[in-house]
């Protein structure tokens, strides 16, 4: 059974970030619905602050498709990375008003660190019966709403044969051609570098040398993908749906997962303790976990955490794949740690 739980300290960044609707790298959108509360047919109305790490685009759909179970429903979008969204939401904290309603965010422990600090409320959808128990929150604090390992990318114009092992980051055969996210901005990325520095066979040491050999960090994982579709890198670490979009677009890619398992994330969804609006919370969350909002995110490219709906072509569901993990507890407890030892590494 996988444990996908517990989570990390705030980023110190949290304190020197003052956001207010979006921040240099953050967007803030909204989606059609009227505003204001009204009596609709499906008696949810009003405003909802969703903030998410998930790129523009695949937040815009997930709302557009929610908008048409529930058109009186605005959904303002702000999405950024996870290290910043989270920030943001410090920010915010400090400033004496919490703005989010909603969050979907990269991994487990980013909810397990807003549990602790009793940032969420409770809430078992009803669609938690489709949901693998170990993917969702027993507290009901946050759920899983897919499926998103981290794989290696290759530029197939560079090279010949789609590597087999995450040692291909240290080979000569990659020198100064690899590239991946920041654990500082990319919450994934951040889960990874907790999980490979703890895992035999890779630890700091292995870090220490895919830096030796060259590699390259840069801001978020669709920075990596586009370098690695562009040619200007021959290796990514990546999570796997963007290998197969880029892949899907005729980009000369292709994905790869290591022999010896990947990290994965979920990217879990949760409302705020402080929701303005929790009756429209309720049902988006009721919406992602449905069968509905599952088959919308294998149309997006996702692999669905729903049982009974099936991974897009090129991607493993769960089941299928060998998963490298870490005590999350730890994970939780020691991010910060963690991101200051890579900036040591790296020199970020």
């Amino acid at each position: 059974m996988i444990n996908i739980k517990k989570s990390l300290v705030w980023p110190a960044l949290a304190a020197l970030l003052v956001f207010s609707g979006c921040s240099a790298q953050g967007q803030q959108t909204s989606t059609e619905g009227s505003g204001e509360s009204t009596a609709t047919s499906t008696g949810i109305s009003g405003s909802l602050s969703f903030y998410t790490s998930q790129p523009e685009e695949d937040a815009t759909k997930l709302t557009a498709a929610f908008n048409q179970k529930y058109p009186d429903v605005k959904v303002n979008i702000f999405r950024s990375g996870t290290e910043e969204v989270t920030a943001k939401i410090q920010a915010e904290r400090q400033a004496g008003q919490t703005q989010a309603d909603i969050l979907l965010l990269a991994d487990a422990v980013t909810f397990e660190s807003l549990k602790k600090e009793n940032l969420l409320q409770a809430y078992k959808s009803p669609e938690l019966a489709n949901i693998p128990t170990e993917l969702a929150d027993p507290d009901g604090m946050y759920t899983g709403t897919k499926v998103l390992a981290t794989v290696l990318a290759s530029n197939t114009q560079k090279v010949t044969a789609a590597p087999t092992s995450w040692k291909i980051l240290t080979s000569s055969d990659s020198k100064n051609a690899s590239i991946m996210p920041s654990p500082l901005y990319s919450g994934a990325a951040a889960y990874n570098v907790g999980v490979f520095s703890r895992t035999e066979g890779f630890g700091w040491d292995f870090l220490q040398s895919m830096k030796d050999n060259g590699m390259s960090v840069i801001k978020g994982n669709g920075a990596v993908m586009k370098a690695v579709a562009s040619g200007e890198k021959s290796y990514g670490m990546v999570v796997d749906y963007l290998v197969a979009r880029e892949k899907a677009k005729g980009s000369p890619v292709e994905l790869s997962y290591p022999e010896e398992g990947v990290p994965i994330i979920t990217e879990p969804i949760a409302i705020m303790k402080d929701a303005h609006n929790t009756a429209a919370a309720q049902a988006f969350v009721d919406f992602v976990l449905s069968e509905d909002g599952q088959k919308l995110a294998a149309e997006i490219g996702y692999a669905p955490i729903r049982k009974g709906v099936a991974a897009p072509a090129g991607l493993k569901g769960i089941s299928d794949l060998k998963v490298l993990s870490s005590d999350l507890v730890k994970l939780t407890d020691e991010r910060e740690a963690d991101k200051q030892q890579f900036i040591k590494v790296f020199g970020q």
